[in-house]
């Protein structure tokens, strides 16, 4: 099942890190930075939500960066309910 959520991160990330995102196995994100508050928005294939966000925190913990916050549009819970 697909799940959608959104993983803030501490700091932007530098373009190094940003390949080292995606070595890590964090190609299923899109990174971005606006108003110098970065993120990165996943659409993870997993058995469910928590497993998909607990995978992808440790993806980035990895690489020396830290998630603040995990943002989850509403109609996720709705569409795996």
């Amino acid at each position: 099942m697909l799940h959608e959520f959104s993983l803030v991160l501490n700091r932007p990330p530098t373009e190094a890190e940003c390949n080292r995102l995606y070595e890590a196995g964090l190609d299923d994100g899109t990174i971005s930075t606006i108003g110098g508050i970065s993120r990165i928005d996943v659409g993870r294939e997993a058995g469910s939500m928590e497993s998909a966000i607990r995978e992808a925190i440790g993806q980035v913990g990895s690489i020396g960066l830290a998630v603040t916050r995990v943002e989850i549009e509403a109609d996720q819970f709705a569409a795996h309910s």
